[in-house]
Formats: C-alpha cells, structure tokens, sequence
C-alpha cells in the first residue's frame, strides 16, 4: 500500500494545484521543458514562460475546482485526466508526469473545452 501512495504522491500534488488554480504550485513540478495545450494555442515553453502562461490562464479562467476522472501510471510515467471547473465553463484537463532521476516533472498539460 505504501509504494503505490509514494507512486502518485506528486500527481496529487499537482491535483491539488489545480483545484485552487496555483500556478506557482504546479510550476514546482515543471519539466525544463513544458508542452502546454489550450484551445486557443499550443505551444513549448520554458519553465518560467509555462508558469506566466498558466498564470494568465487561472486570471481569465478562474478556477472553481478540479475533479480527477482517472488517474495511472505507464513505464514510470504518471498522468491525469480531470474536469477543470472555472468560471468560464469545465475544461478536460490532462497531465502527463515524467520519472526523471529521483523525481516526478510535470511534462505537459492538455485543456480542452468540456462539451
């Protein structure tokens, strides 16, 4: 029981940024590089430039809450798929995590707008 908790123990961490919109949090666990997908625009960014991007994102989309739909691991990658609720609307949110050393970083996140 206590290796499968420390196996998705930085996914939550993540999850729990989401759900109060802290881009600051989630940007702990960035990659140096991070794909990041919106509706609008898709695109690599560095660390700092993903973190402004998720930034403005949580300021027009205020954040309301995040409910996690299904979560796993695959070859030592962890990913998430969840409903982002904001005040604009629910967005599908998938985060895909990477082993890299000793750590878990943060890859790519993926908005889609929920129909």
């Amino acid at each position: 029981m206590l290796s499968s908790f420390a196996i998705f123990a930085s996914i939550d961490d993540v999850v729990n940024a989401f759900k109060s919109g802290n881009s600051a949090q989630i940007a702990k666990f960035f990659d140096n590089t991070v794909e990041i997908s919106m509706p609008d625009k898709s695109n690599s960014y560095s660390k700092g430039q993903a973190e402004m991007v998720l930034k403005d994102f949580f300021a027009t989309n205020t954040v309301k809450g995040f409910e996690v739909v299904h979560k796993g691991e695959n070859a030592g990658s962890q990913y998430c798929i969840g409903t982002l609720s904001t005040k604009n609307g629910a967005f599908r949110t998938t985060v895909y995590m990477k082993q890299k050393g000793d750590r878990q970083v943060l890859q790519e996140i993926n908005f889609e707008i929920s129909r």
